[in-house]
């Protein structure tokens, strides 16, 4: 399995630019940022070149998102902002050479709405690969629960899958797989990951329901990850959680890896 850390959520006790350093000497040789935008790319280049690492994901900025907002590629109205939002992060993808970006697809407040929010999103989806799949790199889009962002407009896999098979792109655009958030959504994770594994791009992960690392909580990790293990699977498995203490103290899950991976061997 190829494993990366999250430095936007994992880490976080250090300076940004500290936590590849950390999350090397974790054993971790790639990692995934959010959102990197406010820190110069050459900065970021350096990290990785001291460390040996590789950043694997980012997210295309999502405007108001993360404060709350209904965020910018599904909402009429917005698309020269997100074509803006495109441009900046196509500028980080190149520079970072990583394989995978992510585009969230925001919240739709209005019901009544819904229908207008996801034609402008398929839209805008479908010009992210446009532009992103000439450099070798795969567009994705992820679903997130909605206790955690009410209104978001895709919430489980099935949703994300309908939109990969409507949109008909191929191997340009495929789903992120959030298994914490499609845990808290009720869907039965093992079995997506087994059946659908073709289609999904990215896998990242965390416990629930706090969102903190694997063994917090009430998901069965050595199952999940013999499932992952075993499904096909070849893209990159994200650890996406909050700490619940200094994250280097939080990694005995990656032990369950080592030996779910064993008993498959």
């Amino acid at each position: 399995m190829k494993l990366t850390a999250n430095l936007s959520l994992m880490y976080t006790e250090r300076p940004f630019i500290e936590r590849f350093k950390a999350a090397r000497e974790d054993g971790f040789l790639a990692v995934e940022i959010q959102f990197p935008y406010d820190t110069p790319i050459s900065a970021i280049q350096q990290a990785l070149l001291d460390n040996g690492q590789q950043c694997v994901l980012i997210n295309v900025p999502a405007g108001d998102l993360m404060q709350g907002g209904r965020g910018l590629a599904a909402v009429p109205g917005k698309e020269a902002e997100y074509a803006a939002a495109l441009v900046e992060c196509l500028a980080y993808a190149r520079g970072l050479n990583v394989s995978c970006v992510n585009v969230l697809p925001g919240r739709c407040p209005d019901e009544n709405q819904r229908v207008f929010y996801l034609d402008t999103f398929k839209k805008n989806l479908m010009t992210t690969a446009k532009a992103l799949s000439p450099f070798g790199i795969t567009t994705t889009f992820e679903a997130i629960n909605t206790r955690d962002m009410p209104g978001f407009l895709i919430s489980s896999s099935a949703m994300m899958f309908d939109i990969i098979h409507e949109l008909e792109m191929g191997e340009s655009i495929k789903a992120q797989y959030d298994i914490y958030h499609m845990a808290l959504m009720g869907e039965n994770v093992c079995q997506t990951i087994t059946r659908h594994s073709d289609l999904i791009g990215h896998i990242q992960f965390a416990d629930t329901p706090d969102r903190h690392e694997p063994g917090s909580g009430l998901l069965d990790f050595d199952e999940i990850f013999r499932t992952i293990e075993t499904s096909g699977y070849q893209g990159w498995i994200g650890a996406e959680y909050k700490p619940s203490k200094a994250t280097s103290a939080t990694l005995k899950w990656k032990n369950k890896l080592a030996s779910a991976i064993a008993q498959c061997s």
